[in-house]
């Protein structure tokens, strides 16, 4: 069972899954009419459902869905929702009555929620799929052992891509259990470009990968 949330909560939670990517809050706010801050955020962040940094000149608030929280959207899609209740808005059952209805696809499909609302194609028209096959081939020139790791500040040089769209690649085949993303032990080690190169994942920064052959 899926823990209840406030509706400002859910509606970001939907937003954030249909959007597929980082969000800033005023992007959020020209989508959706409303920014996700003080206690709706850091309920959301401590139950690691969203993860949030502030970023830019003005240090304003990034949020994307963690993994957590893609399994939170699905499980409340597949639980139809809270019960409806007297002076619920008829739009919020029949939202609740589609979403159900994008359950019951994704299981006759064999799909998950982040196939349906993952990254688009690059501006220059490459899958995903296709930029997966580059990094895979970064991590094989790279790597020492099989299943060894490999610093993203090695990596990321080697992809001629978009950093958003390779965390977006990084971060489906770690949920897909085809790669494995760990902080670096030793966090004194650290330049500015490994930090700079790191991926958000799980509420910390991540600087090693490991790849399933």
């Amino acid at each position: 069972m899926t823990d209840r949330l406030g509706h400002k909560q859910t509606a970001a939670m939907f937003t954030l899954m249909v959007l597929g990517r980082e969000v800033p809050n005023q992007e959020l706010a020209e989508v959706a009419g409303f920014t996700l801050t003080g206690t709706e955020r850091t309920g959301l962040n401590k139950l690691g459902y969203v993860d949030s940094e502030r970023t830019g000149p003005r240090r304003s608030y990034v949020h994307v869905l963690s993994d957590s929280g893609w399994a939170w959207c699905e499980d409340e899609l597949t639980m139809g929702g809270p019960p409806p209740q007297r002076g619920q808005s008829p739009l919020a059952t029949a939202l609740y009555v589609v979403l159900g209805g994008l359950a019951e696809y994704l299981q006759r499909e064999n799909k998950r929620l982040f196939h349906v609302f993952g990254p688009a194609p690059s501006a220059n028209g490459a899958p995903p799929a296709d930029l997966e096959g580059r990094i895979r081939a970064a991590y094989r020139e790279l790597v020492k052992e099989p299943r060894g790791w490999v610093g993203l500040v090695d990596l990321r040089p080697k992809l001629g891509a978009p950093a958003a769209e390779v965390d977006a690649v990084l971060k489906e085949l770690s949920r897909a259990g085809k790669a494995h993303l760990v902080p670096e032990d030793n966090r004194k080690a650290l330049t500015a470009a490994d930090h700079e190169a790191a991926i958000r994942l799980g509420g910390e920064d991540n600087h090693l990968l490991s790849i399933e052959a």
